[in-house]
């Protein structure tokens, strides 16, 4: 995923992509203790939509006070400058966009209570995370030997730099080993999630996903619960063990990078007839209709850029 683009918005400021520099001893550089979001804004037919733009701001927020990063700006201050990063780019197609929260230079050692917070969003144009054949056809997936991060020693709830590493290190895993994304496991064996998304099985009509005590709370995951509970389908939070996933009719992959990728294979087991389901291209179709303003309903998950 290249990230390029005229303007970054920094410490209050839209400023140069090419300005947008850090000194080598940023507290957060060297101890992980950051926050960020993901999120995208859609090309809809009434011009660029930020994609349930509040939630994820909220959230943003709610992983710095998880992490003791006592966050400058406000809620709205946030989502207005995301709005107006947009502006500024003049983007054509979809965006991407990285709002991070992080504890600036000026003082080292581990504690960071006087460590300068700073705020950056950056923007860049972007197409599918897993590939533009991934999301028709379906990726390969590895079991990880990395499990997901225990809750007795780190704040899964929190979208925090620090819990990306053993994410990292099971991507790298899976893509040495052949495979396009990585599938973790908690502490106790059942699924927790993917490297940045969260997962779903099909079985017997039914979609299946668990719950989110050992990763974080997906809101794409809870956006696809809600378009699936509106086509009336039946949706399961419950754990899910690895033989399980084994004998899914099908499989899928989603956040906010992600959107809804089918998986064709998982451990060198076709996952049922090794291409996207019925119901995975079902929830796909649905999911693409929300985000680019093709569906009433949801219409108050997006952000128009005016």
């Amino acid at each position: 995923m290249k990230a390029e683009a005229k303007k970054i918005w920094m410490d209050g400021k839209i400023i140069d992509f090419k300005d947008a520099t850090i000194h080598v001893l940023t507290h957060s550089l060297h101890y992980g203790n950051a926050v960020f979001e993901g999120t995208r804004a859609y090309k809809t037919d009434k011009g660029l939509a930020i994609y349930r733009l509040q939630d994820h701001t909220k959230r943003l927020l709610e992983s710095a006070k998880i992490t003791l990063i006592d966050c400058p700006y406000s809620q709205s201050e946030l989502e207005q400058a995301q709005i107006e990063l947009i502006k500024a780019n003049e983007f054509s197609t979809n965006v991407y966009l990285r709002p991070i929260i992080f504890l600036g230079d000026g003082t080292m050692g581990v504690s960071h209570k006087n460590a300068p917070v700073r705020t950056a969003i950056a923007a860049w144009e972007v197409g599918a995370y897993l590939g533009e054949e991934g999301l028709k056809k379906g990726i390969k997936v590895k079991i990880s030997s990395f499990a997901r991060n225990s809750v007795k020693s780190s704040m899964g709830k929190a979208k925090a730099s620090a819990n990306y590493l053993n994410s990292q290190l099971a991507k790298y895993e899976a893509l040495e080993a052949g495979y396009e994304e990585a599938l973790m496991l908690d502490e106790e064996g059942f699924v927790a999630e993917g490297t940045g998304e969260c997962f779903f099985i099909v079985k017997n009509g039914v979609l299946i996903t668990p719950p989110n005590d050992f990763s974080l709370k997906s809101i794409t995951q809870d956006s696809v619960i809600k378009i699936a509970e509106g086509l009336n389908l039946e949706v399961k939070r419950q754990r899910i063990s690895r033989d399980e996933v084994y004998t899914a009719d099908e499989a899928f992959f989603t956040g906010t990078a992600a959107e809804v990728t089918p998986i064709n294979n998982i451990d060198a087991r076709i996952i049922g007839r090794g291409q996207r389901g019925e119901l995975t291209k079902l929830i796909q179709d649905a999911y693409f209709d929300v985000v680019y303003g093709r569906n009433e309903k949801f219409s108050s998950f997006l952000t128009y850029i005016h």
